[in-house]
């Protein structure tokens, strides 16, 4: 792919507000303001002899979409300046970015450690999935880094948690279980969805890899799926670009272009969002029909010193368990007119899920118990519309529970 030291906008010594507006911008001979869309699947070549030097690596340039595209690029670019990577993949999906950054480095007889509170598809990879190809799993309790410790083995290699966790929002230790991952010899690799780069930097504290579901905050509108992997660029050489390369779950040019525009508002819909999710959890705290409220940004969060350690603020997702159960908190969604029953999060609309039948139902229930996922749990996502409305249509629901 190109050299960016020339041929794109670099936004270095910016602060992240700026970086997501500008960073990575290839423009075409017509300069553009807006990024050009290169619904393309191949590219031409000058030559024969520039098309073997592009195959061999000699000569920068584009090959074919599966492996990169102008789009994509430019996504992947404005990514890592964000994060503060050294480089990055972009997938198809999320859950494509976790599979490949978990699976993709490692082969049978090794091992991994993660945390048990996680998306119900991550799970399945680690638990499921990995055994399959020889690769073994250890679950732990992700807050109790003594587990952690104990878990560790001569053939750990990577490390996997979430942070804030899917769905009840506990804060992990990144700092700490990446020293204990490192001091195995090993990778940890965090799932930083649900602070969002704006409010929590993994590399900083110590991880080795993050990945994001694209389809959330970074789209933010409900529009087109994508992931991506950020990490050294040591390890995307060596594991992530040859993978990706010959297997193909490669994100589309047309999402990354999507990506792209949503990154441009990034900053400012988190940063709403995050406040209209604090109120609400203010303002439902103490309400009779929940038995209780998890948000990272409150005083009474069970990891609230670690939140504020870790993150820059709270997240834009709030937790809560009605009183009474299924039947409740079923009763209480259906009588929602502004919030929308849907598993996804991070939208411009506020969205809300029953967790214990959608995003996590494949688990056991002592599984789910176990994690805190009850049956009266509900995860809310806020989103842009009026913090009062939001606040209004909860608490009429809520009579109904």
């Amino acid at each position: 792919m190109p050299d960016f030291a020339t041929s794109a906008s670099s936004s270095a010594g910016y602060r992240p507000e700026t970086r997501l507006v500008h960073a990575g911008t290839l423009r075409s001979q017509f300069a553009e303001t807006s990024e050009a869309l290169f619904l393309t699947q191949g590219f031409v070549y000058d030559s024969a002899e520039q098309c073997e030097a592009r195959f061999k690596g000699e000569d920068s340039g584009f090959l074919y979409s599966r492996f990169s595209n102008p789009n994509v690029t430019m996504f992947e670019r404005r990514m890592i300046e964000l994060e503060g990577a050294q480089a990055a993949r972009a997938t198809a999906t999320g859950m494509a970015a976790v599979t490949t950054a978990v699976l993709a480095p490692l082969r049978a007889g090794d091992h991994v450690v993660a945390a048990k509170a996680m998306f119900g598809s991550c799970r399945y990879v680690v638990e499921d999935l990995l055994p399959r190809y020889g690769i073994s799993s250890t679950l732990v309790d992700g807050l109790d880094l003594d587990q952690w410790k104990r878990a560790m083995r001569p053939n750990t290699k990577s490390c996997f948690l979430e942070s804030p966790t899917n769905p009840t929002l506990e804060v992990l230790d990144i700092g700490a279980i990446a020293q204990i991952a490192h001091a195995a010899g090993a990778r940890l690799i965090v799932d930083n969805v649900f602070a969002t780069p704006i409010w929590q930097s993994p590399l900083e504290l110590g991880a080795d890899v993050v990945v994001y579901s694209a389809t959330k905050h970074i789209d933010g509108q409900g529009r087109c799926l994508g992931g991506i992997i950020l990490a050294s660029e040591a390890f995307i050489a060596e594991h992530i670009h040859t993978f990706l390369r010959q297997t193909g779950p490669s994100m589309s040019p047309f999402n990354a272009w999507i990506l792209l525009k949503g990154l441009e508002t990034l900053a400012i819909r988190v940063r709403a969002q995050t406040e209209t999710a604090a109120a609400i959890a203010d303002a439902l705290a103490q309400h009779p029909k929940i038995s209780r409220l998890i948000y990272p940004g409150r005083a009474d969060h069970p990891q609230a010193a670690l939140a504020k350690k870790q993150m820059r603020a709270g997240s834009t997702l709030v937790g809560f368990e009605i009183k009474g159960g299924k039947p409740a908190a079923f009763r209480a969604l259906n009588a929602l007119k502004l919030a929308r029953i849907s598993n996804n999060l991070g939208d411009a609309k506020s969205l809300v899920t029953h967790p214990s039948t959608t995003t996590h139902q494949r688990l056991t229930p002592e599984a789910r118990a176990e994690l805190g996922i009850s049956e009266g749990f509900v995860r809310f996502s806020a989103g842009l519309e009026h913090r009062d409305d939001l606040i209004e249509d909860l608490q009429r629901a809520l009579e109904k529970a």
